[in-house]
């Protein structure tokens, strides 16, 4: 018998915690040290993404999605570096030379290699901008999303959230991670002040990092792969670990360049 059969349901908990555990001290640690550290840790993070994300379109496994991703982790770094109207003049290179060496599906990969840049340069953006207690906020919504919609999803199942693209989401498991993000929300304005409008805005940020986790099931499901590559032990991919990060970066950037 398989150890994911003898594990049963809870077969992949002790990977995935452990996975959790190192990324959240490295991740963690970059973002209390902020600046070069910071931007580094989220710019290799994203370059690996692009890397997978590229290898997903592109069956043949040359050089091209190593180029592409070493770029996308250049422009991020750089982009925060830069005026912020010239941002997206340096975040679109490595989305051109992606868009350059592929023979189909240019609009597809466009759509998530924007997607994938702005979640990246956002979150560095944010911190570099706000205080860490921001930065914070966003990746305590995002794991209490995903732990909370896991064991809810685990314990109490029930119907399924879209079982076309990933079977395995429920309903319970969706709504327990917006109540578990909300109430992340709440602890951020008792415990360290930051303004109500967190608790509300956190169920939102919930939602896009469930939209970043759906939408990248979809792809996966539409190139018929389980998972963007093998790098994290109980996650796969990057891209499997930080799709939920990357859409709540694309969404608190731009929250904060629209409210301020």
């Amino acid at each position: 018998m398989s150890a994911a059969k003898k594990g049963g349901r809870w077969a992949d908990l002790g990977p995935r915690t452990l996975s959790a555990a190192v990324l959240l001290a490295f991740g963690g640690s970059s973002i209390h040290l902020g600046g070069v550290a910071f931007a580094s840790f989220v710019s290799i993070a994203t370059g690996a993404v692009f890397w997978e994300l590229l290898r997903m379109f592109r069956k043949d496994q040359d050089m091209a999605p190593l180029t592409a991703g070493g770029l996308a982790a250049l422009a991020v770094f750089v982009a925060a570096l830069v005026p912020l109207w010239l941002a997206p003049v340096v975040l679109a290179a490595p989305l051109a030379y992606g868009y350059s060496v592929l023979r189909g599906d240019h609009r597809l990969f466009a759509a998530y290699g924007a997607w994938v840049l702005l979640g990246g340069f956002g979150l560095v953006w944010l911190r570099d901008e706000y205080w860490a207690g921001w930065t914070w906020w966003v990746i305590f919504a995002v794991v209490a999303t995903d732990v909370a919609g896991y064991f809810v999803g685990k314990y109490v199942g029930g119907r399924k959230f879209w079982p076309a693209v990933s079977p395995n989401k429920t309903w319970s498991g969706t709504s327990g991670g917006w109540a578990a993000a909300a109430f992340m929300g709440l602890l951020f304005v008792l415990l360290i002040g930051m303004p109500p409008d967190i608790i509300w805005i956190s169920v939102f940020v919930a939602m896009f990092s469930q939209a970043g986790d759906m939408a990248e099931s979809a792809l996966k499901r539409r190139m018929g792969v389980k998972d963007s590559s093998q790098l994290i032990p109980g996650h796969g991919g990057v891209f499997d670990r930080f799709d939920g990060i990357l859409g709540a970066g694309a969404l608190a950037f731009l929250v904060a360049i629209t409210w301020g």
